[in-house]
């Protein structure tokens, strides 16, 4: 009788074609070097509202100031507030606020959950206005605001105070329903195409609405220590996170 032998790849050649199948299916992540960290900063001493209806203990616990209309007309739901709602297949923000990181950024933690129905999530400047929070002092290779504008554009001037100096830089938030360019250099989705929800988290619209994020580019010579976001009249701007690539 005959014997069936198995025959097995080598061990280099299934190792080589594991890392092709996890090169083109995985995602890429921004890349970083040896001593390089990311930093979630706080910014719960300056949160002031709720933009994001959550699912708390089974309760819809809805957004109190939202994205869009001077913060009364939509917010976002999570993706378990919007499917006990109802909701068919929704853009919705993920349960989980710590977004991963891709090729353009790092990961990045917003302030909402589904686990808290009290705590303030964001920060809604409508009209012209400013906000400052403290930053863990470091030198920072990037700074990412995640930012959304509606009822237009909004222009915002960023001051970063060093240790020593202070730099001022102005930028052109875009509206939340506008494209971003693959190449901006300083721009890019955090959020992409989502649906927004009305004040009974009722869907208004399905799609494209983004969060987008804004690198601010720190110098990286010298050690930050504060932030300070001023804004003009046009446009509702809401801030929802902050986080940095500090050099260690």
């Amino acid at each position: 009788m005959k014997l069936l032998t198995r025959k097995y790849l080598p061990v280099k050649t299934l190792f080589i074609l594991i890392s092709l199948v996890l090169f083109f299916i995985l995602p890429a992540a921004i890349s970083f070097k040896v001593n390089e960290q990311v930093v979630q900063i706080n910014l719960k001493p300056i949160l002031k509202t709720r933009s994001v209806t959550t699912l708390t203990e089974g309760k819809i616990i809805t957004w109190t100031m939202g994205i869009d209309g001077d913060g009364s007309a939509d917010g976002y739901l999570t993706m378990a507030a919007s499917l006990f709602k109802g909701d068919k297949s929704p853009k919705a923000l993920p349960d989980n606020p710590l977004i991963p990181a891709n090729d353009q950024h790092p990961e990045i933690m917003l302030h909402y959950s589904n686990k808290d129905s009290i705590s303030n999530q964001t920060v809604a400047i409508v009209g012209a206005g400013t906000v400052g929070f403290d930053i863990p002092l470091a030198k920072y290779t990037q700074m990412f605001l995640a930012l959304t504008s509606s009822e237009g554009n909004s222009q915002i001037t960023v001051i970063l105070q060093y240790s020593d100096v202070s730099e001022s830089k102005s930028f052109d938030v875009p509206d939340y329903y506008a494209d971003i360019q693959p190449n901006d250099p300083n721009f890019c989705y955090l959020a992409h195409d989502l649906a927004k929800w009305g004040k009974t988290n009722n869907m208004t619209e399905s799609n494209h609405h983004n969060i987008d994020l804004l690198n601010i580019h720190p110098d990286p010579k010298r050690s930050l220590k504060h932030i300070q976001l001023e804004k003009s009249k046009a446009g509702y701007l809401v801030l929802w996170s902050a986080t940095g690539i500090a050099i260690l």
